[in-house]
């Protein structure tokens, strides 16, 4: 009998999970959604690059991303780094690709960018895998509050991951306030 038991208990098991899998699955894809809402917006802030050649090298951002339209799940950013009387243009595109993510930097490891080859959320806190040839590192994106958000491109050096590039970028007011007027 409790072999039987342990069969139907088994089989009631798998069930379960089966019937609770889609929901899991719909909660992430939603809760995935609502990080890339919620980082949607302008952006300003200083960064440094914090290793390598340009090791002390300060830079200020500003950045505008857009939530990616209807079902989709990603951002969409542009913007400029200025490093002095020198402005270099940003943008990236992220977009969901099935349980990861996939995007480009710039143009693409194909150009002057990176590729967006992996990627996870989970709370307030979004980590992307990027390529670009025999380079890979992660791109890590943290949101503090509704209103200051950490970014860190680390890159892999043998075993170990070393950041390269931080950001500390807050939210500009006007913005969060002219984008709730347009809703």
């Amino acid at each position: 009998m409790s072999a039987r038991f342990s069969t139907v208990g088994r089989c009631a098991a798998i069930l379960a999970a089966a019937t609770l899998l889609p929901v899991a699955v719909a909660d992430a894809a939603s809760r995935d959604k609502r990080f890339f809402e919620s980082v949607a917006g302008v952006w300003k802030g200083p960064g440094e690059i914090v290793a390598g050649k340009y090791k002390g090298t300060k830079f200020t951002c500003n950045l505008t991303g857009l939530p990616a339209e209807g079902k989709e799940t990603g951002l969409k950013l542009d913007g400029t780094c200025r490093v002095g009387v020198f402005s270099q243009p940003m943008s990236a595109v992220i977009s969901q690709a099935g349980g990861s993510y996939k995007g480009q930097f710039l143009d693409g490891a194909d150009g002057k960018g990176l590729d967006i080859v992996s990627g996870t959320v989970n709370g307030n806190r979004a980590v992307m895998g990027i390529n670009r040839a025999k380079l890979n590192g992660a791109m890590v994106a943290r949101l503090e509050q509704d209103d200051a958000m950490n970014i860190t491109i680390s890159v892999k050096v043998e075993d170990r991951m070393i950041p390269v590039i931080g950001l500390k970028l807050n939210r500009q007011a006007t913005a969060m306030a002219e984008t709730a007027d347009n809703e």
